[in-house]
């Protein structure tokens, strides 16, 4: 059993650095075209929440989150409380 628990934990590690890249792409894209799509935004934070377990994703899903605070600071607040909800309330 703990052979398993060992080899989902690197298969979720491998996943999130996989996704890192594309939502790096994602993230500069947005902040770079200074986009202010909520929809476009918003979707971007429900993928990247999934990762979020994740050092670097989790820099990542802060930088969006400054850069959306600057268009919606309500739905900022939201995406942050999420993240808490979802990770800090676990530890």
């Amino acid at each position: 059993m703990n052979l398993n628990i060992q080899n989902l934990t690197q298969q979720l590690k491998t996943l999130a650095q996989q996704a890192i890249p594309l939502y790096t792409q994602k993230v500069e894209a947005v902040i770079n075209n200074k986009i202010q799509d909520h929809n476009q935004i918003e979707l971007t934070f429900d993928y990247m929440l999934d990762f979020c377990y994740d050092d670097e994703m989790l820099l990542l899903y802060k930088k969006l989150a400054r850069y959306y605070f600057t268009v919606n600071p309500q739905g900022t607040a939201n995406y942050i409380n999420y993240y808490r909800e979802r990770y800090e309330d676990e530890e």
